[in-house]
């Protein structure tokens, strides 16, 4: 048979490198026909398509000249007949077709290359890619995205963001985690602060904006009592967020933070412990705060690392946010999904979600288990006449659960400290504490006013009101607790599952 290709093509090496370019082109070809006409795929579509596949092809490709070095080395030892040097001839016909077929494939592959890589780009850029490919690693982090404020915008635009270098550090950071996850070293839960976080001024603020002036905003809080009633407790808050009111005028308010710059050390890595705090204040002087308690020493502060603080400082849960049992159970009972008509259910809601449960299949049925077992016990009469709000209050629990607690990987509230406020967590304690003072004696501000104003406040039936926005009411405890909360931080008696009110 007449050979259209030069004579060193035809070893088994080389044949199969087509073999194998030729079919791996084949289905990228199918497969990326069929992604533009899919509506939903498996996450590891565009891995397949995009990332394993071309490997397959650029190996067949890389095959075929080594078989044809092969070839030549083989028969330079058996002594037949080789070319004397390279010549192109367009006139013998197996030349002809080997340097059009050398330039058509070139061609496609070229063409391939530049898509596939577009493709391969784009699809690392996706939030399938960085949510569901190490689903059970990223689950946490997926699932509570999906539930979060920031549920339409992408992975990359903040973990990212624009520009080719920050494009790389991600992807060589990435080169670890890969690693990691195949290897099975991977922290559980996945460590928080990240430390390598892009500054929030190129992520946050190209949509945000702390210097604008926002004012005061209000806030409603509903809190349910764990009494048999399930009492409802609110609290009308005015945040002052504030900002910069007019060109050339002072910052005020909560994002005074940003305007000015605040460094501070943190004792732990979670950047809960703040012994020291230095401000520099927009027209350049300066002003140092120090522990009262556990003063950091002069050679100790020289050679800490200083933060300057940011908007994730504060905002540090901005979506991957894990909800504690108290604020799930009280949004579930403020917005009808849990009946307030069954005797306390937000104490047994709590006490359900809070257990720390090895296994999610385990906690669901123990969910259920625990409230069914709790009224038919108690409340005989309320399984029967609230049969349909029970079944209710279970199925919502269970959503709950499913979407805030991840025994898999060690995932719950308490595992992820939250920093906005001070319900919880320290929050904005770290500082305002009346712990840290200047070398006047006077002390970073903790007072309530500084930044929100109790507006209204107390159970149904005995709401308390002002219309003074500056001054406000003073904070009513639902418990009587005399002036106890005046020395003690909220998050000493409540973390979010303990005291259930």
């Amino acid at each position: 048979m007449e050979k259209r290709l030069p004579s060193l093509y035809y070893n088994w090496i080389s044949i199969i490198g087509t073999a194998i370019a030729i079919v791996s082109l084949s289905i990228i070809a199918f497969l990326f026909a069929f992604d533009l006409v899919r509506s939903h795929a498996s996450p590891y579509f565009g891995i397949i398509t995009y990332m394993i596949l071309p490997v397959g092809v650029i190996l067949g490709l890389i095959l075929i000249p080594v078989g044809m070095l092969i070839e030549r080395r083989r028969r330079r030892i058996e002594v037949k007949p080789l070319p004397s040097r390279l010549t192109i001839d367009f006139t013998n016909h197996s030349h002809r077709n080997a340097v059009i077929g050398f330039l058509v494939l070139t061609a496609i592959f070229l063409i391939g290359t530049a898509v596939g890589s577009y493709q391969a780009y784009h699809y690392t850029e996706t939030v399938d890619f960085c949510g569901r490919v190490c689903h059970s690693i990223m689950d946490p982090e997926y699932t509570t995205y999906q539930n979060s404020p920031h549920a339409r915008v992408t992975c990359t635009d903040c973990h990212v963001g624009e520009g080719a270098s920050w494009f790389v550090k991600s992807k060589l950071s990435g080169a670890y985690q890969v690693y990691a996850a195949v290897a099975n070293v991977y922290p559980k839960p996945i460590p928080t602060p990240i430390e390598n976080l892009r500054p929030a001024r190129e992520t946050c603020e190209q949509c945000h904006w702390p210097a604008k002036f926002y004012g005061k905003r209000e806030k409603e809080i509903h809190r349910y009592q764990a009494d048999e009633g399930n009492t409802r407790w609110t609290y009308d808050l005015l945040i002052n967020i504030g900002g910069q009111e007019y060109p050339g005028t002072q910052h005020s308010g909560i994002h005074w933070h940003i305007a000015n710059q605040v460094e501070y050390i943190a004792r732990d890595t979670a950047r809960q412990d703040i012994p020291w705090v230095r401000v520099t204040y927009e027209d350049g002087s300066q002003e140092t705060y120090n522990s009262m308690w556990e003063p950091l020493p002069d050679t100790v502060i020289a050679a800490s690392e200083k933060r300057t603080m940011t908007c994730i400082d504060c905002h540090n849960r901005p979506t991957h946010i894990f909800r504690s049992p108290i604020q799930l159970v009280d949004e579930a009972i403020y917005a009808g999904d849990i009946s307030p008509q069954l005797p306390y259910i937000k104490q047994q809601a709590v006490y359900a979600l809070r257990y720390d449960y090895s296994r999610k299949d385990s906690a669901l049925l123990s969910i259920e288990q625990r409230i069914r077992s709790f009224y038919r016990e108690n409340y005989p009469n309320v399984t029967d006449t609230l049969r349909a709000e029970i079944n209710q209050a279970i199925a919502t629990l269970e959503t709950a659960y499913s979407e805030n607690f991840f025994p898999g990987m060690n995932v719950r509230w308490d595992t992820h400290y939250d920093n906005i406020g001070h319900s919880k967590f320290l929050g904005c304690y770290r500082c305002h504490n009346g712990n840290m003072a200047n070398e006047g004696g006077e002390t970073i501000t903790h007072t309530c006013n500084a930044c929100h104003t109790i507006m209204e406040q107390g159970p149904e039936g005995d709401v308390q009101f002002t219309n003074n926005d500056e001054q406000g009411l003073e904070f009513r405890h639902p418990m009587d607790i005399g002036q106890a909360w005046r020395s003690m931080a909220c998050s000493e008696c409540h973390d979010g599952g303990g005291a259930v009110f």
